[in-house]
C-alpha cells in the first residue's frame, strides 16, 4: 500500500540517531511487512482524552511509549516550572498492573528529575485514588499515573493531575498540550538525577487507609460481622489495599478471589477487566454462591472503579449498574450526614450528563445541590475547586465510579468498596438487603432505567465513521422517537440547548464537548457521546417511571426494558 507522504515525513525523524536502535529497527520491519500497521501508528499524535493519554504501546506518535511519554513529561516539567517559578517543584507518580507501567514509570521520573523537580515514585504497584491522594497528602504539584484502566492488554496511558489533586482541566490542558506539541523529540531529557527520586510506599498506603476509614465508615462492628463479601481485584492493583482496609475496618468474613488475586496485565481470567460487564465478574458470583455470600465486589486493574453484584429477592446474584450503586451509596451518605446533623443546605453532590436523572431527585429531598458536570471525574473534582465554601459530599458517574468526600480529587474504587460494605451490613442488620434498598428508593423518587451502548469502531476508518455518526445526529436532528416528540436537543459542542417545540435556544453553562443529548416529552433521555479513551462511541438512555408499590417492580420494569428497546430501535443503532 501507498503509504501518505505527511506520515512517512514522522516515521523519517523516528528513524534518527535521537532513537534508539530497538525502535527503529521495528519502524523499519514495520515499513515493509506491516504498511497499515505504521500508518496506525503514525498518523496522529497521541491526544488527552476524557482520562489522558492512552494508547496501543509499540514505537510512533499514536502509541504509548518512552518518547511520546518523555515528551509529555519533558513538556509538562517545563509547564510545572514555569508556574511555580521560587519554589522546588515536586511530583508524585504511581503505575498500575500492566505491561512496561513500572519501566514507563521510572522513565516519566528520569525526565521529571532530569528538570530538577522532585519525584515521589511508588516502589511498586498502587490503585490510582491513591496517586490523587499521595499528591495532596505530599504536598506536590502534579502527579501522574500510568495506567489504562479496564483497556485491552496491549494498551497503557498517562494520567496527569495537577496540585488540587485533580485530572487536568482546560484551560490549562491545552495550555499543557501547546507547550509538548512545541517540543522536539530530541529536547527530551532523559538524564535522571537519582538523588532527586525518592521511594514510597508503606507510610502513604497507612494515611490512605486511614482517611479511607474516616471518610467510610459508619456502621457497628456487630454488622460488620454478619456480612459475607467475595472480592476480586481483576488480577489489578485493588490487591494492595482493599483487603487490608477490608480488616481495618473490621470485615472478617471476606473472601478473595485467588485465581484473580495475583497482578496481571494479560488478565488471564477475563476477556475484559472491566466491572461493567457481567462476564468479568463471573468467577467472583460463582465463589459467591459457594459461600452463599451476600455482596460480590471487583474493581478494574487500577483500581478507580467498581462493580457490584448482590442478591436479588429470588436469592440470584445481579449485577448492579454504575447509576445505582451511585444513587445507593449517595443516598446513604446523606442519610448519615441528616442523622448526625451535618447538613445546612450548603452542601453538594456531584453527577455527570450521561448519568442518571435520579441524583437531582435524591438532592432536592435532602434540600442540598447536585452540581452536574461533563463526563469524566476531573469536571467533579473541579467542583470542589470551583466552590470552595460548599462542601461536597460525594458523587460519581454511570461508568461505576465513585468518590467519597474530597480526600480523593478522583473516582476511588477502594473508599467505595467499604463504603458499599457499610451500606450492606447495616441493611442486612435491619432485615433488608442493597437490593432491597434500592427498591425502596425507587418507590420513593421513581424508578430511572438506565442502558448503555457502545459501539465499537477501530483504526483509522473507525474514527471517521465515528466523526460522520455525530455529524448526521447534529446536522439531520430526530424531531421523533419511538412515537414521541422530541422536545430539546443539547449540543454540547455547540454550546447551545433548543426547544424543538418552540424553537427557543438557550445558552449552555458547561465547557465545549463533543456530546449531544436528547430529551422526549415522556421523560426520557438519549445521548450520544464519542469516548475520549477508547474507538467508540456510546449511546446512554434513561427511561423513568413511578413505582408505587415494590410488589409492582417486575412489571414497571418490564415496561421501562421495552421502551429502551423501542428507543433503540427507532434509532437504528441494532
Amino acid at each position: 500500500m501507498d503509504i501518505d507522504k505527511s506520515i512517512l515525513e514522522k516515521v523519517n525523524v523516528w528513524l534518527t540517531p535521537d532513537f534508539d536502535t530497538d525502535t527503529q529497527n521495528t519502524i523499519r520491519e514495520m515499513m515493509t511487512a506491516s504498511p497499515k500497521e505504521l500508518e496506525e501508528s503514525f498518523y496522529k499524535n497521541l491526544e488527552f482524552g476524557t482520562g489522558g493519554m492512552r494508547g496501543i504501546m509499540g514505537p510512533g506518535t499514536n502509541r504509548i511509549n518512552k518518547y511520546t511519554l518523555g515528551k509529555a513529561t519533558q513538556g509538562l516539567s517545563d509547564y510545572i516550572k514555569k508556574s511555580f517559578p521560587n519554589e522546588q517543584a515536586k511530583v508524585a507518580i504511581a503505575y498500575d498492573c500492566r505491561h512496561n507501567s513500572d519501566t514507563l514509570a521510572k522513565v516519566v521520573a528520569d525526565v521529571f528529575s532530569a528538570n530538577g523537580i522532585k519525584v515521589f515514585l511508588f516502589s511498586d504497584m498502587r490503585p490510582t485514588p491513591e496517586l490523587s491522594f499521595a499528591l495532596k497528602h505530599l504536598d506536590c504539584h502534579a502527579g501522574i499515573v500510568l495506567t489504562a484502566s479496564h483497556n485491552p492488554p496491549e494498551y497503557n496511558g498517562y494520567k496527569v493531575y495537577w496540585q488540587d489533586g485533580g485530572q487536568l482541566v482546560p484551560p490549562q490542558d491545552g495550555e499543557i498540550i501547546n507547550t509538548i506539541e512545541a517540543l522536539a523529540y530530541n529536547q527530551i531529557n532523559f538524564n535522571a538525577n537519582e538523588d532527586l527520586i525518592e521511594y514510597i510506599d508503606k507510610t502513604i498506603d497507612e494515611a490512605f487507609i486511614k482517611s479511607s476509614l474516616e471518610n467510610a465508615t459508619f456502621t457497628s462492628k456487630e454488622a460488620k460481622n454478619e456480612l459475607n463479601i467475595v472480592f476480586t481485584s481483576l488480577h489489578g492493583t485493588s490487591i494492595k489495599l482493599v483487603p487490608d482496609l477490608l480488616e481495618a475496618a473490621g470485615y472478617n468474613n471476606v473472601h478473595i478471589v485467588a485465581e484473580q488475586a495475583v497482578p496481571n496485565g494479560d488478565f488471564p481470567t477475563v476477556k475484559s477487566p472491566n466491572p461493567e460487564e457481567p462476564e468479568a465478574l463471573k468467577m467472583a458470583t460463582e465463589l459467591a454462591d459457594k459461600v452463599n455470600a451476600d455482596i460480590v465486589i471487583g474493581t478494574d486493574p487500577d483500581s478507580d472503579r467498581l462493580g457490584v453484584a448482590v442478591r436479588n429477592n429470588n436469592n440470584e446474584m445481579v449485577l448492579l449498574n454504575g447509576n445505582q450503586t451511585m444513587v445507593l451509596m449517595t443516598h446513604f451518605l446523606l442519610e448519615q450526614w441528616k442523622k448526625n446533623d451535618k447538613l445546612t443546605g450548603n452542601e453538594f453532590i456531584g453527577s455527570t450528563i450521561v448519568s442518571t436523572p435520579m441524583m437531582m431527585e435524591l438532592a432536592t429531598a435532602y434540600g442540598i445541590e447536585c452540581k452536574v458536570g461533563l463526563t469524566g471525574f476531573k469536571w467533579i473534582a473541579k467542583m470542589i475547586k470551583d466552590f470552595p465554601d460548599q462542601q461536597f459530599i460525594g458523587g460519581g458517574e454511570e461508568s461505576f465510579g465513585y468518590m467519597v468526600g474530597d480526600a480523593v480529587r478522583d473516582k476511588d474504587a477502594v473508599t467505595s468498596t467499604l463504603l458499599v460494605c457499610e451500606i450492606a451490613a447495616q441493611a442486612k442488620a435491619n432485615g433488608s438487603s442493597l437490593y432491597k434498598e434500592l427498591l425502596k428508593l425507587y418507590t420513593e423518587f421513581g424508578y430511572y432505567k438506565e442502558t448503555l451502548i457502545s459501539l465499537t469502531k477501530k483504526g483509522i476508518e473507525g474514527a471517521q465513521e465515528i466523526k460522520q455518526m455525530m455529524v448526521d445526529l447534529r446536522e439531520n436532528p430526530m424531531s421523533e422517537i419511538n412515537g414521541q416528540r422530541v422536545v430539546m436537543v443539547e449540543d454540547y459542542q455547540a454550546g447551545t440547548a433548543k426547544n424543538l417545540l418552540t424553537n427557543e435556544e438557550e445558552e449552555l453553562y458547561l465547557p465545549k464537548s463533543n456530546v449531544l443529548i436528547y430529551y422526549l416529552e415522556d421523560g426520557s433521555k438519549i445521548c450520544a457521546r464519542p469516548s475520549g479513551t477508547e474507538p467508540k462511541i456510546k449511546f446512554y438512555f434513561s427511561v423513568n417511571d413511578t413505582l408505587d408499590n415494590v410488589d409492582n417492580f417486575k412489571s414497571v420494569e418490564a415496561n421501562l426494558t421495552k421502551r429502551v428497546e423501542n428507543i433503540i430501535k427507532a434509532m437504528n443503532l441494532i
